[in-house]
């Protein structure tokens, strides 16, 4: 197994984190400093993290069902309350990373888990992983303001484009409109309506990779069995390998 992902499946950082601790030369295997995150090592190695013991952790992935008013991370310098908070003793001792963000007023579907190669490729744009929000817009969304949504709208950094959009609901006063994306920047939903003259009411991510929170009320969440695993695989790509057990 590649040092990168053993650190990362054990749990002490995210794949990219421990990428970074790696070259920093804070972890040792068998008591020899390793800097290449590449290097290949035995599933019982002897691998300590800033001088600390790591352990190969069982593979884990959560559903969420995220409230508002809760960060997307697993500190927050301020004191608010995060997702990881919601979990039970075992489950925030196993050190669980989310799937990407969803903002502090955003709820709905969020992915927790502690399998770095899954992570990293449910979240890279070129394996097209559909999210599927739910927006109540201020005002009404005109016709060719929907267009523009699906044809691109240039925000600071870079084109943003809906794979589809689509009006739910007109009461004259807002619009509700159903966003299908496959790609996650920061406040996307929020910069494209506002691109448009639009505030964001309310925001919900309703469906991502094809798994809903329909069943689970806000705040709760349950963990995914292993054929839903394997669907999340197959969605993100097929050549994702399993994670070792250890």
């Amino acid at each position: 197994m590649r040092l990168q992902r053993y650190v990362s499946r054990t749990g002490a950082a995210s794949r990219r984190k421990a990428e970074e601790l790696i070259r920093a030369g804070r972890v040792s295997v068998d008591g020899k400093r390793v800097t290449d995150p590449a290097a290949e090592i035995r599933e019982r190695a002897s691998v300590r993290v800033s001088g600390h013991p790591v352990f190969l952790q069982d593979a884990l992935t959560i559903l969420m069902h995220k409230p508002t008013g809760t960060m997307t991370t697993t500190h927050d310098p301020e004191g608010r309350k995060t997702v990881l908070d919601l979990l039970g003793r075992h489950e925030r001792t196993t050190r669980l990373f989310p799937v990407g963000r969803l903002d502090y007023h955003t709820q709905g579907v969020l992915l927790l888990t502690n399998d770095g190669d899954l992570m990293q490729h449910l979240l890279h744009p070129s394996h097209r992983v559909e999210r599927v929000y739910h927006a109540k817009l201020s005002g009404r969304l005109r016709p060719d303001e929907l267009l523009r949504m699906r044809q691109g709208i240039r925000l600071y950094d870079g084109m943003a484009r809906a794979d589809r959009a689509r009006v739910l609901q007109d009461t004259g006063k807002h619009t509700w409109v159903e966003i299908v994306m496959h790609v996650g920047k920061n406040r996307i939903v929020h910069r494209m309506a506002e691109a448009l003259g639009h505030r964001v009411l309310k925001l919900a991510r309703v469906r991502f990779a094809g798994l809903s929170v329909d069943e689970i009320p806000p705040g709760r969440w349950r963990p995914l069995s292993r054929r839903e695993v394997l669907r999340l695989r197959q969605a993100a790509a097929p050549a994702v390998p399993s994670p070792a057990r250890g």
